[in-house]
């Protein structure tokens, strides 16, 4: 391991370094009226000459900062331009050999149109493009105020969410989280519904990801910002939202509850940056579903379909702060915590009608009915806190250390009951505690190396969880413990990880390289096994990324990274869960990880009012994991996670985002690719072979009515897709906003109308169908629709940083 962290560092200090003869010019851009930093502003540099030849240019990053190195000596022209601002030109003193000039301050004035204009539109570019990612503002999706980063993430050009809550990333439901840059190794649906719409600044999707990140993740990397507040001075937000009853609770047994409430508070000066938060947010969701099984064991055939209540209870609470400190010009330490709790009752009463027919007579032989109430709970109270300490060196290079310990208790419960008429003929009970501690601690150092940044570092990272898991059926009065669906399971993951990567641009070419060594071990221990089952893996994943400037406006870009998808403790867990009167639950403890191979390859065009990208790109996975079913008895089908052999898949997305008049706007995403998975299930018994188009279209449109009241829509369709033994339907959801602004702006009121269906769009609902040999289940499932919601958000002292664009680690994906 040692040897190859120095040959990383050797190669690439050797691939890279230049003769450091060359001029260097850097700085920052601000806004004259508010002394804020521009972020991604137009920075070019000329021949001082007849001709004011281009010579290069990039763009300032999320804090308003630039550099363009690789100069020769010379006079020149600076040029810095951004949509609503005059160009400021500069004329530089003739550079020399090997210099370093700094512009500390560049000033840019809003003009004169942009002033008469902005009061009736302030509607700032929607994405920006970087040589590895995506940028997208949270702030143009007003349908989702009041809700969670869901809600805002679901709005992307190459993310759906399906029915069940699914979240996919070019149709990939692994993907890794960051938060500020910072990792959360966790269940991304989990994380996410848990963090507030309203903090949330930027989303960034980070399809090819840099030897710097973690690798996890098979279809790459999001990264949630959240909002800050201004420089010298203090800010405070206070969000509320109530809902409407419900237009329709198929006869729900409780009636629907919603509202909620956060707060946000910032205070900062030229030391001090201190950020506190705390949110609770109640959204229960009525439900229905129909469905139709049927299983053959032995020539006799029972079908079993079922209607019936489909609902959630669901809430979540947490308080959360920051502190940063700057001691100096070069040590910067950071001290964050984060509690929280999070409840959720799904609901499932359902009745069974039950025919069994022998097959070779085609005689029906037997017929049932009941009435299944199930009710299953799952509660997590989860506590961590981080710490980061960054020191810059005389040279300009830093060095960086962070950790975060996080404890997360887990627990929950499955209650069924099998009743016929008045009689319960069957009532199990599933209980699990599954407590998880969880550890990471990264180093860092970075140094600027020619025209260019080498960056290298140290990760170690682990998590433990033991869970107790019990199944008991009640015989008389009392509970009865069954062994077979009964134990305790203890689970250790931990990771060694190196990485060294090179990045940095040379006229119009930007570029980037990299390689991360990781060293894994996995180990479960099962109670009623004496040996662990354990798994040590040592892989290297290596990344490349390239962007290259052409002329008016286009600039194409590539891109190349090898992932990995690991197993979570729940698809380990071999112990059969009851989840419900027709299914159980079961992992494997032998599972293996899913490896990865991303490539893709795209445009992307600038143009005065909006932008426009395209990218092809391609995934190879092996080991894909599936969720399968089989036949357990006549009436229960096994749900198994298992390696399902070799899967890929190749699409193009596209996405416009466009300023149509000066009060309309509106962005486009869309994806289409093709999945294809083959390979055996149950040892080579199965055979699967599945393949199909599938495509995403993610529409938003903003209209300013006047200078305080505008209105949105937006709507995200999934089309139907395949599963290794099946096919789930298409999933629809059109959602209104009217927004009303009073007080400058400090305070709004706005009504939502979501999953908008008005009797004949079919809109959140899906049919998910499974097909084996020996066994047939279809199921649609009907999510409330017609929801409306008020929200109320009041400002003091309100964000003047408009034009800047710049939680829990381990337990959430346990829930």
């Amino acid at each position: 391991m040692k040897n190859l962290y120095i040959f990383s560092i050797l190669l690439f200090s050797l691939s890279f370094s230049t003769v450091a003869q060359e001029a260097r010019i850097s700085g920052q851009a601000y806004d004259s009226l508010s002394h804020k930093p521009i972020s991604y502003a137009s920075v070019s540099i000329h021949k001082n000459d007849r001709d004011t030849a281009f010579v290069d240019g990039v763009m300032t990053d999320e804090s308003g900062s630039f550099s363009l190195a690789n100069l020769k000596a010379g006079q020149y022209l600076l040029k810095i331009r951004f949509l609503g601002y005059e160009t400021q030109v500069i004329k530089l003193a003739p550079l020399h050999a090997g210099e370093h000039l700094e512009i500390k301050a560049i000033e840019l004035k809003p003009s004169a149109t942009f002033l008469n204009e902005v009061i009736i539109s302030d509607q700032p570019t929607l994405n920006y493009h970087k040589i590895d990612k995506q940028i997208y503002k949270a702030k143009q999706f007003e349908t989702a105020k009041g809700g969670t980063a869901i809600d805002l993430i679901k709005n992307m050009p190459s993310i759906a969410i399906n029915g069940q809550g699914e979240i996919t990333l070019r149709g990939s439901s692994g993907f890794f989280v960051l938060i500020n840059g910072k990792p959360v190794q966790t269940d991304a649906q989990t994380i996410l519904s848990q963090l507030p719409a309203n903090v949330v600044e930027n989303i960034e999707l980070i399809t090819a990801p840099s030897a710097k990140y973690d690798p996890d993740g098979k279809g790459g990397i999001i990264n949630i910002t959240t909002k800050t507040g201004v420089d010298n001075g203090s800010f405070l937000a206070i969000n509320l939202q109530t809902g409407f009853p419900s237009f329709n609770d198929y006869n729900n047994k409780e009636s629907q509850k919603r509202y909620g409430a956060d707060v946000s508070f910032n205070y900062k000066n030229n030391r001090w940056d201190l950020t506190a938060s705390a949110n609770y947010l109640r959204n229960d969701n009525a439900g229905f579903r129909e469905g139709d099984v049927y299983t053959i064991i032995d020539q006799i055939k029972t079908t079993f379909p079922s209607n019936g209540e489909r609902s959630f209870d669901k809430y979540n609470y947490g308080g959360r702060f920051n502190i940063e400190l700057k001691a100096d010009d070069k040590n910067t330490f950071s001290l964050g915590f984060f509690a929280g709790h999070k409840f959720q009752d799904r609901v499932a009463d359902i009745y069974y009608n039950n025919t069994k027919t022998a097959l070779e007579r085609q005689e029906i032989i037997g017929k049932t009915s009941y009435f299944n109430a199930n009710l299953q709970t799952k509660q997590g109270n989860f506590v961590l806190g981080n710490f980061g300490y960054t020191h810059q060196f005389n040279d300009q290079s830093n060095l960086s250390l962070s950790v975060l310990y996080e404890y997360a208790d887990l627990y929950g419960s499955t209650d069924n009951k099998n009743i016929e008429g008045s009689t319960i003929v069957q009532h199990t009970l599933n209980t699990y505690k599954n407590p998880l501690n969880g550890l990471r601690a990264k180093l860092d150092y970075s140094v600027k190396i020619g025209e260019g940044n080498w960056e290298s570092g140290y990760q170690f990272r682990e998590d433990k969880q033991n869970g107790d898991f019990i199944y008991a059926t009640k015989q008389g009065e009392t509970f009865i413990v069954d062994p077979e669906f009964s134990g305790l399971i203890n689970t250790r993951n931990s990771i060694h990880s190196l990485y060294s990567q090179y990045a940095g641009k040379h006229k119009k070419l930007e570029y980037s390289g990299g390689l991360r060594y990781e060293h894994a071990e996995r180990n479960v221990d099962l109670q009623q096994e004496e040996a662990p089952h354990a798994l040590t893996l040592d892989n290297l994943f290596p990344s490349a990324n390239i962007r290259y400037t052409l002329s008016r406006g286009w600039q194409s870009k590539a891109g190349f990274s090898r992932r990995v998808q690991r197993t979570n403790n729940f698809e380990l867990n071999p112990i059969p869960e009851r989840e419900h009167s027709e299914t159980l639950e079961q992992g494997d403890a032998d599972l293996l990880p899913e490896f990865i191979y991303l490539a893709e390859f795209g445009f992307i065009k600038t143009f005065k009012k909006g932008s426009f990208f395209s990218t092809l790109y391609y995934q190879d996975i092996k080991n894909p994991i599936q969720r399968v079913n089989s036949v357990y008895t006549d009436t229960i089908l096994n749900r198994i996670y298992t390696n399902a052999g070799k899967a890929y898949s190749y699409g193009l997305e596209a996405g416009i985002n466009a300023q149509a008049t000066k009060r309309w706007q509106f962005y486009v995403g869309a994806n289409l690719y093709k999945y294809q998975i083959k390979g055996s299930l149950f040892d080579e018994e199965v055979h699967v072979e599945n393949s199909d188009w599938v495509y995403t279209i993610n529409f938003n449109t903003n209209y300013q009515i006047n200078s305080t009241l505008n209105v949105q829509g937006n709507l995200n369709y999934l089309s139907a897709r395949p599963t290794a033994q099946g096919k789930d339907s298409r999933f629809v959801t059109p959602n209104l906003a009217l927004k009303k602004t009073f007080m400058d702006g400090r305070f709004s009121a706005q009504l939502q109308w979501q999953n908008i269906d008005m009797g004949f769009i079919n809109a959140n609902e899906q049919r998910i169908t499974t097909v084996g040999t020996d066994f047939y289940t279809t199921t649609n499932y009907i999510y409330e629709k017609d929801i409306l919601l008020l929200n109320l958000s009041f400002q003091l002292n309100k964000l003047k940083n408009k034009l800047k664009l710049p939680e829990s680690e381990f337990g959430n994906k346990e829930f």
